[in-house]
Order: C-alpha cells, then sequence, then structure tokens
C-alpha cells in the first residue's frame, strides 16, 4: 500500500471519529430530555400555542352561553337624573293666539328602579317599575313637588312577531354542547399534530444513526477495498464505486444533521421547550397483539353520538330556520303595549306616598304596522330566507355523507394497518440480518460492491419503511379518536374537566 493511500485511510477515519464525538460533546453540552409520545401530547395539551387558542375559543363559547342564560334571569336596573337643570325662554300661546316667550327655571330629580323579565314562550317582556321625581321651580313664583310611582307593571308584547328569545332557547344549549365536544375534538387534533411532528424528529434520529453507521461502514469496507486492490483482487473500477459510495455517506451524514435540526426545532417549538433543550424522541411501541378490530357500525355510532359534527348539523339548520321565521315576522308589525299601577304627587316626598293621594296610572297601547305597498320586497325576503335555508339543507345532506365516508374509510385504514406493521417490522428484521451477512461477505470477497450497495440500500428503505408503519398505526389511532371521542384500545369514552379550561 503506497504511502498516499495510508494517509487517505488515516484521514477519512479520523473525519469520522471526529463527527461522532462533535455530536456527542454537542448533545451533553445542551440540555436533554428523554421525551416519550405521551409526555409530549400532554405537554402539547397544556403549553402549546394550539392549546392557548383551543382554551380562548371555548372560553368565549362558555360565555356567551352565560350570556344567553341571563337573558332568561330577572334584570334589576336602576336609571337616575342628578339633578338636571334648566333656565329657557320657550313660546307660550296666549288666550287670542298670540304668542309670546315667558321664562322657565327649574330644577329636576328622578331615580327609578326597574325589574324585568323576559317570557321566553311568547317573546315579550314584562317588567315592574318604582320611580320617584322631585321636581323644583324657581322664579316668582317658586314651588316643589315630589310625583311617585310605588309600583307599576308593564308588559310589551309583540303579536306574530319574531320570539328571539324562543329561538334562543333552541340553539343555544346545543352550541354549548357543540362547543364541549368541540373542546375534546380540538386537544386531539392537538395531539394527532404531536404524532405528525413526532415521528418526524424520530424518522430523523434513524435516518442520522443510518447515516452514521453507513459512513463507519463505508469507510470500513473502503479501507478494506483499498487493500484487496493492492493485491489484485478487485477491480480499480469497483474501488472507485466504494470511493463514490464513501462520498455519499459523508453526504447523506450532513443532510441527515441538518435535517435532524430542522425537525427539533419543530416539535420543540411546538412543546414550547427552548433552543438549548434536545428532545430525546423514544419510539413508542405498539403491540399488535392488543389492537382491535373495528366495525364501520360500532364507529359511526360513537362518532355520530360524540362528534360536534352531529350538534353543528343540528344548529346551523335551527339558524337556517330561524332566519325564515325571523324575514316572515318582518312582514307585519303588531304590538301590544300595557302598563298599569299608581301614582301620587305632594310637595312633600313621604306625602307623595300616602294612600288617600294616590291615583291610577294606566296606559294600553297597540301598535300595528302593515304594509300597503311595498312591491314584494318583504316577500322577496321571506323567499331568499327560504332557500339560503334548502342551500344549507343541501350542503348539510352532503356533509354527513362526507363524514360517514371518512368514517368509513379511517376504519379500513386502521383494520389494515397493523397487518402492514407486521409486514414491516419483519421486513426491516430480515433487510438488517441480510445487510450485515452481506458486509462480511465482502470482507470475504464473496460478494462485489453492487450486492453490497443494493443491501444496504434496502436495510436503510426497509428500516425507514417500518417507523413510517409505526407512525402511519398511531395517526390512525388519533384520527379515529378525534372522530369519535372515543378510544377504542382502552374503550373508554374521551373526556376532560371543563372547569380546568376556565381558569
Amino acid at each position: 500500500m503506497s504511502r498516499r493511500k495510508e494517509v487517505l485511510m488515516l484521514l477519512n477515519r479520523l473525519y469520522i471519529f471526529v463527527l461522532l464525538v462533535g455530536i456527542s460533546v454537542l448533545s451533553q453540552a445542551q440540555d436533554t430530555i428523554r421525551i416519550t409520545l405521551k409526555d409530549a401530547i400532554i405537554r402539547a395539551s397544556q403549553e402549546s400555542v394550539d392549546a392557548v387558542g383551543v382554551r380562548s375559543e371555548y372560553i368565549s363559547s362558555y360565555w356567551q352561553y352565560r350570556t344567553y342564560k341571563s337573558e332568561l334571569l330577572p334584570e334589576v336596573t336602576m336609571t337616575g337624573t342628578l339633578p338636571y337643570y334648566s333656565k329657557s325662554y320657550n313660546p307660550y300661546q296666549s288666550e287670542d293666539g298670540s304668542y309670546k316667550y315667558v321664562s322657565n327655571d327649574y330644577s329636576q330629580i328622578d331615580l327609578g328602579l326597574f325589574i324585568t323579565q323576559n317570557i321566553p314562550l311568547t317573546g315579550g317582556k314584562i317588567s315592574v317599575e318604582s320611580s320617584i321625581q322631585r321636581l323644583e321651580q324657581y322664579g316668582d313664583n317658586s314651588f316643589t313637588r315630589y310625583k311617585s310611582i310605588p309600583g307599576a307593571i308593564t308588559l310589551e308584547q309583540p303579536i306574530f312577531g319574531f320570539n328571539r328569545v324562543g329561538w334562543m332557547r333552541k340553539i343555544e344549549p346545543i352550541k354549548k354542547k357543540e362547543s364541549e365536544q368541540k373542546l375534546i375534538a380540538d386537544i386531539e387534533d392537538i395531539a394527532h399534530t404531536v404524532v405528525e411532528y413526532y415521528f418526524d424528529l424520530i424518522l430523523g434520529k434513524v435516518n442520522l444513526d443510518i447515516a452514521v453507521q453507513n459512513l463507519a461502514n463505508s469507510s470500513k469496507v473502503y479501507s478494506i477495498a483499498e487493500a484487496r486492490r493492492t493485491i489484485g483482487q478487485i477491480s480499480e473500477n469497483e474501488l472507485l464505486q466504494l470511493r463514490v459510495s464513501l462520498l455519499n455517506a459523508e453526504s447523506a451524514f450532513t443532510d441527515a444533521q441538518l435535517s435532524l435540526n430542522a425537525r427539533m426545532f419543530q416539535l420543540r417549538s411546538f412543546l414550547g421547550y427552548g433552543e438549548d433543550v434536545v428532545l430525546d424522541a423514544i419510539l413508542p411501541e405498539f403491540s399488535t397483539d392488543k389492537v382491535p378490530e373495528l366495525y364501520y357500525p360500532k364507529v359511526l355510532t360513537e362518532a355520530l353520538a360524540n362528534n360536534s359534527f352531529t350538534l353543528n348539523v343540528q344548529r346551523r339548520m335551527l339558524q337556517a330556520s330561524q332566519g325564515v321565521s325571523q324575514a316572515k315576522a318582518d312582514r307585519w308589525n303588531f304590538t301590544l303595549f300595557a302598563s298599569l299601577g299608581v301614582s301620587g304627587q305632594e310637595d312633600k316626598v313621604l306625602h307623595a306616598y300616602e294612600s288617600h293621594n294616590m291615583r291610577s296610572n294606566q296606559i294600553v297601547e297597540v301598535g300595528v304596522k302593515l304594509p300597503i305597498l311595498d312591491w314584494g320586497k318583504r316577500k322577496g325576503k321571506v323567499k331568499i330566507a327560504e332557500a339560503n335555508r334548502d342551500v344549507v339543507q343541501s350542503r348539510l345532506d352532503k356533509e354527513q355523507m362526507d363524514f360517514k365516508q371518512n368514517i368509513f374509510l379511517a376504519v379500513q385504514n386502521f383494520n389494515n394497518q397493523w397487518k402492514q406493521l407486521k409486514i414491516a417490522e419483519e421486513a426491516d428484521k430480515i433487510a438488517r440480518q441480510r445487510y450485515d451477512t452481506s458486509v462480511e461477505a465482502f470482507i470475504l470477497g464473496k460478494i462485489d460492491v453492487l450486492n453490497l450497495n443494493d443491501a444496504q440500500t434496502s436495510k436503510d428503505i426497509a428500516r425507514r419503511n417500518y417507523i413510517e408503519q409505526v407512525y402511519a398505526l398511531w395517526s390512525y389511532h388519533y384520527q379515529i379518536r378525534g372522530l369519535t371521542l372515543y378510544d377504542f384500545i382502552e374503550g373508554r369514552a374521551l373526556t376532560v374537566n371543563y372547569n380546568d379550561y376556565l381558569n
């Protein structure tokens, strides 16, 4: 062997040694955290940016429901003017028909308490009022008067009108349940994203492990090939092929490092870790012996019962019908207003509440608004609302068909995947055994370079395919969890503590 070749061999080995030591030193310089898939999912559901968005969306829907509930409870309101003062000249018509301006100098203070209650059944509103008013006139004829309304009951009732609160009673409870189911589904979506990023990192690690092993083996094989070339056991062409393989292994090693760093950053950022943290993702086991065979009718039943999609369909159909009801109610307007109570007035505040000073205070009014000629505008609005309802119904029918189809495909994919995983696991084992045997056979001169390269390529493909098949099984598992809100492996429905997301 020439001196030049000995130097090249030494440099190749030194290069590999420096690379491996560099990886080890870099890992030790940073904070390495061993993390499982379960740990990553738990952290993402609590710390990720997506989790913050899910929590905020649920809080918004929660307070929207609380606002609706307050519509059904009595509302207590206090009003007042403290005080009102006016000094102005106002026109006054004398008995002979002439006008003159007179001075009006007075102040007024009033205070009222109202209790108002919506009537969901009819869409009306009933209120109870109690108020006191003080009027003081200034000038030559100054005086002070008090007017009291100890109690008055007022009813405002639209006749054949749009019942806003009544429709809210139908829609808002569905929206509340929908938001709760959507919260669980959104958490499962986060878990599904974690599975993707987690296995991306594992595949990056596998690619780097493969690159390191291939680089070490390529260097070893090339050194042996150089020695065999000197004694004429291999051709110069085969040696050059091995040299190219070594260079490709060095390039693949560099690419694998860059790819691993990018995948590490993706998962680390999603989980909320700092840049000085190195995540050591552990390949999760998914025992094929525990994988249940899913049945489409059972999965569909759980999906229709638990997924927010079912409630979403109900809500959107109700909202479309609400639009039709409002358009029809807007064609005319009948409103009944009735107020019954007593009032008193005196120059002393207490005297204004005495029974002998009380007078009846009653108002009854029926307001009517009927279109005489509107050129079909109101009728057109009704037709538009009915058409929109039909469009919504058509879209919902299509979405329901797509939803059931997605369930069917997810079940088929899951049931088929565990078979694919078993095949990939066996293929990975065989490919590694074949490669190890091929390396030994090449060293002994029993196979050529082409067979060795083929064994290496098959090994790498089989290993990557195994990781991808494990990922696919976990991905389908969380996809079905997200669609059904049910864990078929554990045999339980998915639940959360909603109060944890309100703090």
